[in-house]
């Protein structure tokens, strides 16, 4: 069965409602950066950090997945498919997608703040309980922060994701401007002359054969579907 990679980015769960955090509205132009996703504004202030990750759990809870993310899903019924995404929502699951790789972490878990990656001490929330109470620890003692790969912090996935797109025998990039490294150099492990397609309404600044289509997630996935020949 031949492999697809699916590199998805905000522009992919904007459809379903969710902030992105680098547009002129984003998040980002509300809480600055490195007061709520740095190492040292956790320092500065976890229990500021941890509410602020409470708040936007809030905001996902109802959060449905858009047409994109259903058709990404359906591909596994003609592809073996990873999807590797810049989101930390749970979208891409919700809609069915089994091997998910989220490279800047996960919102609905949260993690020991001595070593994050140490999956013994994850937290995974529900819809009942999705909140970090001030001074709630980990359970190797530590304060829990939230699974989030925090700026100027190590990408632990990447390696994963770039193994994936080595193997890959078609490349789909959704709703990301490739501005955002270490993801962007993803693109540059693929096989040679495998075909690539990037789905984004904005211009992307690309290289290599790449097959532009200039529309939104749903839309853009919908055209590649006839693409690929894929009835759905």
């Amino acid at each position: 069965m031949k492999k697809i990679v699916v590199l998805t980015g905000a522009g992919m769960s904007a459809e379903s409602g969710l902030s992105t955090f680098r547009d002129a509205d984003g998040l980002w132009e509300k809480y600055p950066v490195q007061q709520v996703a740095s190492h040292e504004g956790w320092l500065a202030d976890p229990v500021f950090v941890n509410n602020f990750y409470n708040m936007l759990r809030g905001k996902f809870l109802d959060k449905k997945p858009c047409r994109g993310h259903e058709l990404v899903a359906e591909l596994e019924k003609f592809y073996d498919v990873t999807v590797v995404t810049q989101n930390v929502d749970d979208l891409h699951e919700k809609a069915g997608s089994s091997k998910v790789v989220h490279l800047h972490g996960e919102l609905m878990k949260a993690c020991s703040s001595i070593d994050p990656d140490d999956t013994r001490y994850h937290v995974k929330f529900t819809a009942d309980h999705y909140e970090v109470a001030p001074g709630e620890k980990a359970g190797d003692g530590s304060l829990l922060r939230p699974f989030i790969v925090f700026f100027g912090e190590a990408v632990p996935m990447i390696s994963v994701a770039a193994e994936a797109v080595q193997e890959a025998d078609i490349l789909i990039i959704i709703g990301t401007s490739l501005n955002v490294y270490p993801a962007a150099g993803l693109v540059r492990y693929t096989k040679p002359n495998i075909p690539i397609y990037l789905i984004d309404p904005k211009p992307v600044t690309a290289y290599g054969n790449i097959t532009y289509i200039a529309k939104g997630a749903s839309a853009g996935m919908e055209e590649l579907m006839e693409k690929l020949k894929i009835k759905n």
